[in-house]
């Protein structure tokens, strides 16, 4: 895992984008193909940015894959992440990607869970735009988190601290609102990715990358698995790095 500090949020998310702009390019020059997964959430918001900004990424040749998704989420709700996705990045992009494929978890969430693991059999994941949780979770991998399942996607349940989370960066008025199971990328199928771009700003996430750099690779700190990932670049600012600075 190679570890960068920038001096602020704006400069973490710049960044990740251009170096996973750079990735992304190597894969179309590589393969003629792309295939990206990319997260939602506060901690992605100027990486997000910069990314559909980035010069010389032939769209139409990359595929997305969602990362996580509420049940029983409709689209037109606030903190709905397809409406995230749709308006934050693909809408965004110069030209259209060949294929996004968005988690639909409104209806029968079983049978779009089936859809997305038969979309991603047999795929290489050449980037994955992830963050980490303040209960240190990869993706809605609450702890303690699956490290075993094979499979791409799976039907998870939401602990009380991810839930809080989400009110507190503003996306719903308060605990009871929040729904207490998403569809979610597994930990291992995060893991597959050639190489994952993870964006951590802010204070609030201080413990949770203290926990998952310096301390064992265990369930009970999802995110600390990326320790065992060859091509892991981790992006904290000056806040989220704080608990780890004195050590480094």
């Amino acid at each position: 895992m190679e570890i960068i500090i920038a001096p602020n949020k704006l400069e973490l998310g710049r960044r990740a984008a251009r170096e996973g702009a750079v990735l992304i390019r190597a894969a179309i020059e590589r393969s003629g193909d792309c295939t990206i997964v990319v997260a939602t959430g506060a901690s992605q918001f100027e990486m997000l940015d910069a990314l559909t900004q980035a010069p010389d990424i032939d769209w139409s040749k990359v595929t997305g894959f969602h990362l996580d998704e509420y049940v029983g989420m409709p689209i037109t709700h606030a903190a709905s992440f397809r409406k995230y996705l749709k308006e934050r990045f693909v809408e965004r992009l110069p030209v259209p990607l060949a294929a996004f494929h968005y988690i639909d978890a409104e209806g029968d969430y079983e049978a779009e869970r089936m859809r997305l693991n038969a979309a991603l059999e047999g795929r290489r994941v050449d980037v994955a735009f992830i963050g980490i949780g303040e209960n240190g979770h990869l993706a809605f991998n609450d702890p303690p988190a699956d490290f075993q399942t094979e499979e791409p996607y799976i039907v998870v349940a939401l602990d009380e601290a991810c839930r809080l989370q989400q009110v507190g960066e503003g996306w719903f008025p308060d605990l009871a609102a929040v729904p207490t199971q998403a569809i979610s990328m597994s930990i291992r199928q995060i893991m597959k990715a050639v190489a994952i771009q993870c964006s951590v700003p802010d204070l609030r996430k201080a413990a949770a990358v203290r926990n998952s750099v310096t301390g064992p690779v265990d369930p009970t700190h999802p995110a600390s698995i990326l320790q065992q990932h060859p091509n892991t670049r981790l992006y904290l600012d000056r806040e989220s790095a704080s608990l780890i600075e004195k050590s480094m």
